[in-house]
């Protein structure tokens, strides 16, 4: 397997198990910041029309939920200045556009208004070549050579410079892991990603995403995998707030967290022989 920057998304809760006593820190809390999830993902061969922008915002560590923010007004237009309008379901915080046209190397500019204060962002829909349909099972993978381990493989464009992300979700862990690689060193080769965990067994599902993201997006993420500390690196960064592409025009001190993403998505299911 290929040296991979790697993030596992977790949710912050703390499980303490046996009879040890639960110790609470009394920790400051800042000020509420919006966070903004703009991902626009387009699965290969659908139409692509219903997508999705999700607005909530910062809360305390114990706090098992993240508010939502409702009342925003939110619009994507793309370079022919059509304009798509994504409605709130009310109360919800998620705002949903059905008519959507997602088209690959064009460029979509994302604004928010919300309590007087404008948010913009710009981007371009990046392709993702097909997952292709031999994946291989190994079952002397992992580190120690005791766990199934399974790969799989996507041709790169040699034409371009590309970038990808993918998801691997399987039944043992609540978050999908998720990996960045660009091609900057094997550029038109076939690329491969493996995946094992100790609990895979025969008959169990993984679920692959693989997305075709921006440079600027992954250089994002590999910013967000130094903060994490999950970069496998013994002498972690400080942790630190990673700002996206998203500006506020208003005011520029008061930041929202979050990125605005447009990637085409193949998918590909694979069980466990």
């Amino acid at each position: 397997m290929k040296l991979l920057q790697k993030i596992i998304i977790i949710s912050a809760a703390l499980f303490v198990t046996g009879c040890e006593k639960v110790t609470t820190v009394d920790l400051k809390t800042a000020s509420p910041r919006l966070v903004i999830d703009a991902s626009i993902d387009w699965v290969k061969n659908t139409a692509g029309n219903k997508q999705k922008i999700v607005l909530s915002t910062t809360t305390g560590y114990y706090s098992p939920e993240f508010p939502s923010v409702s009342g925003a007004v939110i619009t994507v237009t793309n370079s022919s200045n059509t304009v798509f309008e994504f409605v709130e379901t009310p109360g919800t915080g998620q705002y949903i556009c059905s008519n959507f046209l997602p088209v690959i190397g064009q460029t979509y500019n994302l604004k928010i208004v919300l309590n007087g204060q404008t948010y913009t962002a710009s981007e371009t829909f990046t392709a993702v070549p097909e997952i292709e349909d031999n994946i291989d099972q190994n079952n002397k993978g992992g580190e120690a050579g005791d766990q199934i381990e399974m790969t799989f493989y996507y041709k790169d464009d040699a034409n371009e410079v590309n970038s990808y992300l993918t998801r691997v979700t399987q039944p043992y862990t609540a978050f999908p892991e998720i990996e960045i690689e660009d091609d900057e060193h094997s550029n038109g080769n076939v690329m491969q990603e493996s995946y094992s965990h100790e609990k895979l067994k025969a008959g169990d599902k993984i679920d692959i995403q693989l997305y075709g993201i921006s440079k600027s997006y992954y250089n994002y993420m590999f910013k967000l995998i130094q903060a994490s500390g999950n970069d496998g690196n013994p002498f972690p960064t400080t942790p630190s707030t990673v700002r996206g592409n998203i500006v506020n025009q208003t005011d520029s001190k008061n930041y929202a967290l979050g990125y605005f993403r447009l990637a085409e998505m193949a998918t590909k299911s694979y069980t466990i022989k």
